[in-house]
This record gives structure tokens, sequence and C-alpha cells, in this order.
């Protein structure tokens, strides 16, 4: 088995609602996550996740992802946005004849090139 301290993580606070404690979860593996009382009990539950994880994937035969490789960009993410700001985005996207990823990329290009001139 890999060594599993070279996978990296992230631990997150539980709201009150969501049960409270610390949520751990693991870039490399989409579905492994766990959680404890404090951020200790959390880490120590993630590795126990993280190796039942390796051993059902050896198990199955599918490959182990190697460490660090949820890191990568794939260029692709889901956000979430108020009904009607999609509506305003869909409406002048096709006023402008173009795409709504391609209207929504260009306004997030331009605002990454105001932010890094004004840093």
């Amino acid at each position: 088995m890999k060594n599993l301290d070279e996978y990296p993580f992230e631990i997150r606070p539980l709201s009150e609602a969501e049960g409270g404690g610390y949520l751990i979860s693991y870039p490399d593996f989409s579905e492994c996550i766990s959680d404890g009382e404090t951020v200790e009990e959390a880490i120590s539950n993630g590795h126990d996740a993280l190796v039942a994880t390796i051993t059902a994937l050896e198990a199955k035969g599918f490959p182990v992802p190697a460490p660090n490789s949820g890191g990568v960009a794939s260029g692709k993410f889901v956000a979430r946005v108020p009904k009607t700001i999609h509506a305003q985005l869909t409406t002048r996207a096709k006023a402008e004849g173009v795409s709504l990823n391609s209207l929504v990329l260009t306004f997030l290009a331009e605002g990454l090139g105001r932010r890094e001139h004004h840093v």
C-alpha cells in the first residue's frame, strides 16, 4: 500500500446544523470523507477511511490514484448561482450570440485581470 501520509487532505469545521465537529476529505479520492469531534479525531478517522478506500479499490482491481493527483486543475468546475443571475447570464449570452460558458469565462478572465492589475 502507498504511503498514506503523502495524500493531501482538507479539514473544515462543520456547522451545528451539520452536526458540529470537523469534516476531512481527500482531494485524490472524491468519495473518501470522514469526520470527528476534534481535528485530531477527524484526522484519525480520515486515515481509517483512506485505508478502507484504498483497500476496496485494490480488492476490486481498480487503480489507486497517486498522491496529489486530485489537485491537478481539470479545467472544469460547477458553480451554483441564484436563478435570477442565471437568467441574466443566459439572456446576455443570447443577446451577444455566445454560449453561456463563453460569457462566464470572459467575465471570469476580465475579473481576474482587474484583480491582478490592482494587487
